[in-house]
């Protein structure tokens, strides 16, 4: 069972900045990849960036330019790194983790983006 707690969600204007942590239960070398997901009201999870085992990245394409996924694996932390930042963008964040056939979720940290 891996745990992940996300932090760093909060309130930001629009074309601000906010770096998103998330911290596994266990040495992320022990992970097939990580990633940052995010739901709106009324919307279904969608993914944002991904961190595949050799350092393969992969984003939404609304992600690309404005956001970076990057890890720190002394601390067992994935960050999701947010700029430009648009009120679309207002979404719950969640934190997962892929080991072998199951995926792990964190308890999601609220972003909104508003004036």
């Amino acid at each position: 069972q891996v745990q992940l707690v996300e932090s760093g969600g909060g309130l930001v204007q629009p074309g601000g900045s906010l770096r998103l942590s998330c911290v596994a239960s266990e040495n992320i070398f022990n992970l097939n990849g990580m990633g940052w997901y995010r739901q709106a009201p009324g919307k279904e999870r969608e993914p944002v960036a991904t961190l595949h085992v050799g350092g393969t990245t992969n984003y939404a394409d609304f992600a690309k330019d404005r956001f970076t996924i990057s890890e720190n694996n002394a601390e067992n932390t994935v960050y999701l790194q947010m700029g430009s930042l648009k009120p679309e963008d207002t979404a719950v964040y969640y934190c997962s983790a892929r080991q072998l056939s199951r995926v792990y979720w964190g308890q999601g940290t609220q972003v909104t983006v508003s004036s």
